[in-house]
């Protein structure tokens, strides 16, 4: 492989070059700095590139591999941390012009473990405002695009992290997920992003609904990052217990068919609101079903278990959530703020105690439709989004801030529940954009989600090669 080829290694690969050898993670940042520095000028998916500093945690993860004395599995690999996602010495714009961008004291508990693991920080990624967008727009950063089609967008909020992991900015991505921040994006960029049990990894601060998790171009990737990821930090008091999870057993010699032998498969294509899916999109997800039926799961369908009232109150108590925070804000800085965003939040003001009660609890009515759907079957299929990858200029594939919703039908229930999910690559459209298959676990079944995509993923038909940088 040439040097050029380095940055497209998987993280599985680097480990057991290192340990050969063979490479070193040197002159594999160096790969992946050249990369980033390729597509940057098209993708704008990175906030503080940081080059030299990648170098400098290169160059010691390179010292203790030459002595035998290596911290583990993900010592020496490239990452990007979404900028929401503290890291010491570095601010977080969270993707506002509001922002005053003061630099971060110590690391959130994500990015602790990381550093801890020995991994290389390449970049921070981008995001929308506040995180409340599944888009790549934003009013502080430039326009964050698709690999895939520079004119389309990546989703959001995990924006940038899936258009790096689609462009080769290293083989891992660190992400964050409320109600399909790190699925819808990774399908839209063509690539696998799990979102973990509910305090399965920990973070700081801690809300219903919001995980840390990573996004690959390979499940045994994300299987490789998991059991850094999942240990302890008591700043979050949402966190699980430490369990000892066999990860490795993703990428063992099972073969994939006697992985998904037997399970009980539910198939989800309607989600109960929100758009509804493309035939294209339909089409892919019942196409990848039939790969679970041929390998001797039991698929069945399952109903929609959700509504419009669940939608629509959580939709009401996020808006409140959100004005909160945006009004307390100087005039000045409020006015800085995407305007999609404060319209979508402006209406919260005549929100009544009655109005935001009951929108709140709709998250627990969610929760436990979910979960009482999901109990009959081992695993769930659906779409991860009801339409391909929208305009990239656009805030959301609506773009209307009273229908913002309208897109995350089939994550938001994970989130509400807890329940472990991924989105894997099954397909492509016509036009070549690409296509996400959503698969969902019993709570706490995380080890279990990440064998099936990984089954899945070895099944599948061959996908198109990755996009490559314009000249």
């Amino acid at each position: 492989m040439s040097p050029a080829e380095l940055h497209a290694l998987s993280a599985v690969e680097l480990n057991r070059t290192y340990a050969a050898g063979t490479l070193s993670p040197v002159e594999v940042t160096q790969a992946v700095i050249a990369q980033i520095e390729r597509w940057e000028p098209h993708l704008h998916a990175t906030w503080d590139f940081a080059a030299e500093e990648a170098l400098t945690m290169a160059r010691a993860s390179q010292a203790r591999w030459l002595v035998g004395s290596a911290l583990g599995a993900l010592d020496g690999v490239p990452v990007t941390l979404k900028e929401n996602i503290a890291t010491r010495g570095r601010a977080m714009p969270l993707g506002t012009a509001a922002s005053l961008r003061v630099p971060s004291e110590v690391d959130a508990p994500p990015a602790a473990r990381l550093r801890e693991a020995g991994a290389v920080f390449v970049a921070r990624t981008t995001m929308p405002d506040y995180g409340m967008l599944s888009s790549g727009l934003s009013s502080f950063h430039a326009l964050t695009r698709n690999p895939w089609d520079l004119t389309r967008n990546p989703g959001g909020s995990s924006a940038g992290a899936a258009a790096a992991a689609a462009a080769g900015y290293g083989p891992l991505h660190l992400g964050t997920d409320i109600g399909g921040s790190i699925r819808l994006p990774a399908a839209w960029c063509g690539v696998a992003g799990f979102k973990p049990s509910a305090g399965r990894v920990p973070i700081h601060p801690p809300y219903t609904g919001r995980v840390a998790g990573p996004l690959a171009r390979h499940v045994a990737d994300i299987a490789l990052a998991m059991p850094v990821l999942s240990g302890p930090d008591v700043r979050d008091a949402t966190r699980l217990p430490p369990q000892a999870i066999a990860w490795q057993a993703v990428d063992d010699d099972t073969e994939p068919q006697a992985v998904l032998r037997g399970l009980k498969i539910g198939l989800l294509l309607d989600a109960g609101w929100g758009l509804a899916p493309d035939t294209e999109i339909v089409g892919a997800v019942q196409a990848a079903a039939r790969v679970f039926d041929a390998a001797g799961a039991i698929v069945e369908p399952l109903p929609a278990f959700t509504t419009r009232e669940m939608a629509d109150g959580i939709n009401l108590f996020w808006r409140m959530r959100s004005w909160l925070d945006i009004s307390a804000l100087p005039p000045e800085r409020q006015a800085r703020v995407l305007p999609y965003i404060r319209e979508w939040v402006a209406a919260a003001v005549g929100f009544t105690a009655t109005q935001v009660f009951h929108g709140q609890a709709q998250m627990a009515v969610l929760r436990d439709a979910a979960v009482a759907a999901t109990a009959p079957f081992d695993f769930v299929l659906s779409p991860v989004a009801p339409v391909s990858a929208f305009t990239a200029e656009h805030a959301s594939p609506t773009n209307d801030p009273l229908r913002a919703m309208e897109h995350i039908a089939y994550t938001l229930p994970a989130n509400m529940s807890g329940q472990p999910a991924i989105t894997v690559p099954c397909a492509h459209g016509a036009t070549g954009l690409p296509i996400g298959l959503h698969l969902t676990g019993r709570l706490h079944d995380d080890l279990g989600v990440l064998r099936v995509a990984r089954a899945f993923e070895r099944l599948r038909a061959p996908l198109r090669a990755w996009p490559l940088p314009p000249n």
